[in-house]
């Protein structure tokens, strides 16, 4: 990969706020959730200078053109906001709340939920994010939600900052999702993310975990040639640098919940892992939470459904839950209406 898609350093980045409620929610799926659609194509720059080419990609049928404004296309880092928003309008929907494309939030909640930095600097660059996102302009024959459009659309199609007039700090942030994005989320065509995800620091690295995510979710293996994963990510570095870079990823080993490895043929194999992570153990649950579980769900095998609920609560980093009960019984009320 190009020096223009790396950053310096190695490793993950600090987890800056690690007593933090993550998404300033109590449910446990508020947990990061990506849509399925920018997942798998590669509509974010990975370069960390003002990238403005026009992406033209196709792929099995799937034709996709990315313009840019005159501040460059949407980043891969850019896309926290979207990333947060769709995990907001989850947890709503998996509570039986009712949602729309505008959504209000909290500038300090967005940029701690992130791991970003809360610093004016902090503040500047989620700015300049909001710019990019709603200045980039994507055609394509996308399905969501069972339709399929050919159309243009922004990422975002609004967005709006609330100041405080001394200081200039922001208060609030309203959202308003493309009508693409929004349709993907009704139609629950995401995944989770690891919160470690935040913490990796390259592009190219936030790239390929998508890829892994998508692709190695509901398998314990994928393999793919180098050739496929370049095009896939969107790199526009050569083939030999972008083979280079991910021998450096494997040597690193910093994906969450992934390992890669090259196979023979130029194949690149990605494999899921459970290892061992730091954090809280397993969330305690009282005996009127199980009761409450049976009523919730009758003839369904209570103690199974914790076993999965801690199975997810584990693949989504162990996040600290102020109310296990009141997440458990969320998390039970949302299978039902899936």
């Amino acid at each position: 990969m190009s020096a223009a898609t790396d950053t310096p350093g190695g490793g993950l980045l600090p987890d800056r706020h690690p007593t933090a409620d993550l998404f300033a929610c109590d449910i446990f799926d508020a947990a990061p959730k990506d849509d399925l659609g920018t997942m798998e194509h590669p509509i974010f720059s990975l370069s960390t200078r003002p990238d403005r080419r026009v992406l033209s990609y196709a792929h099995n049928g799937t034709e996709i053109e990315v313009t840019p404004s005159v501040r460059g296309r949407a980043t891969i880092h850019d896309k926290d906001i979207l990333i947060y928003c769709v995990s907001q309008l989850m947890a709503a929907l998996n509570a039986g709340r009712e949602v729309s494309r505008t959504l209000q939030l909290k500038a300090h909640d967005l940029l701690v939920a992130t791991n970003r930095d809360t610093s004016g600097d902090g503040y500047a660059r989620l700015r300049d994010a909001f710019e990019r996102l709603a200045g980039t302009r994507i055609t394509t024959n996308l399905a969501t939600g069972g339709v399929e459009t050919t159309r243009g659309f922004g990422l975002i199609d609004s967005w709006e900052i609330v100041r405080r007039s001394r200081g200039g700090r922001m208060i609030s942030v309203t959202v308003t999702l493309s009508d693409w994005l929004f349709r993907a989320v009704l139609a629950k065509s995401v995944l989770t993310l690891s919160r470690d995800y935040f913490r990796l620091r390259k592009p190219l690295e936030r790239r390929i975990y998508e890829l892994a995510r998508k692709h190695c979710g509901r398998q314990p293996r994928w393999q793919v040639s180098v050739g496929t994963l370049h095009k896939k990510s969107g790199s526009t570095a050569p083939v030999r640098v972008f083979r280079a870079a991910l021998r450096k990823m494997i040597a690193e080993a910093n994906l969450p919940d992934y390992r890669l490895s090259e196979a023979p043929d130029d194949m690149i194999v990605v494999e899921r892992q459970r290892a061992a992570r730091p954090g809280p153990a397993a969330p305690h649950l009282a005996p009127e939470t199980l009761e409450a579980a049976r009523a919730l769900a009758p003839g369904a095998d209570v103690y199974a459904l914790v076993a999965r609920w801690q199975a997810w609560w584990e693949d989504t980093g162990r996040p600290r839950l102020g109310n296990p009960d009141a997440a458990f019984l969320g998390w039970v009320k949302g299978q039902g209406r899936g």
